[in-house]
């Protein structure tokens, strides 16, 4: 290894973990350079019926994140920059999480993440750094549009309800930054959003509600039902079993809300 460079060292590990785990890839989401189009949901994807090691890293780390369970967030995080993450992409999933789980619990997973870096630069691993968002995000009245848009393509339909009559700032909120300033962000794709969503509302008892629309949403940005169980199994088995129990059940009941 001493003969190959950096990057080539990073894709045998990245290969190793992957066949290590007997996981398939998971056919990557193609991005535009229009807008908002770069992280739309795909029209005629191509679906996996498996989550790529990449893909199982990011629930753990935003599971354990959300549970405050730092040793094994930093598994996690090793594993998944094993798996091919980005530095980049490894703090998004961490940062995201403060919409889900508050800024104590990402703030002390950020600082758990750069002491695996560090660790991992002490031992002469050289991650791939990755690259912050290509494209400015819109402020204003253009922030709340481009937000409004994006939740209702995540939910379905436009969001409404008695709550958000009774204090509709909530939404302007949930518009303007969570799928505004938040999912704009085009360095990370919205399957891993979900990805990352779900594991830290799984981890977190009395958020049924969210994580079953979560669930119903990430199969609006084409994780297929297949990957969705995996994800639960992958809770259960090496993360908490009640988070995967809740990941399951939300699961069942999206399907069932869907017909299907």
């Amino acid at each position: 290894m001493k003969n190959t460079t950096p990057a080539k060292k990073h894709m045998a590990r990245a290969m190793a973990a992957t066949l290590a785990l007997g996981l398939g890839m998971a056919a990557a989401q193609s991005q535009t350079a229009q807008g908002s189009a770069a992280q739309q949901v795909p029209a005629a994807a191509a679906a996996a019926e498996t989550l790529s090691a990449r893909q199982q890293a990011i629930v753990l780390m935003a599971s354990f994140g959300a549970a405050s369970d730092m040793p094994r967030l930093n598994t996690a995080a090793n594993q998944g920059l094993d798996a091919g993450l980005t530095i980049a992409e490894a703090k998004e999933i961490l940062v995201q999480l403060y919409a889900y789980a508050g800024f104590p619990k990402s703030l002390n997973a950020l600082g758990e993440l750069l002491k695996v870096v560090e660790a991992r630069k002490q031992r002469g691993i050289q991650d791939v750094p990755g690259h912050e968002p290509s494209r400015a995000v819109a402020t204003g009245d253009a922030l709340v549009a481009v937000g409004r848009d994006n939740q209702t393509k995540i939910s379905g339909r436009p969001v409404q309800g008695p709550v958000f009559d009774f204090a509709p700032v909530i939404n302007q909120f949930l518009q303007a930054h969570l799928f505004g300033d938040i999912f704009e962000r085009d360095n990370l794709d919205w399957q891993s959003r979900e990805l990352a969503t779900v594991g830290a509302l799984a981890a977190m008892p009395g958020v049924e509600a969210q994580l079953r629309s979560h669930m119903a949403a990430s199969l609006r940005v084409g994780l297929t039902p297949a990957q969705l169980r995996q994800l639960a199994q992958v809770l259960a088995e090496r993360g908490d079993a009640a988070a995967g129990k809740r990941a399951g059940d939300a699961l069942k009941q999206a399907l069932a809300a869907a017909g299907g």
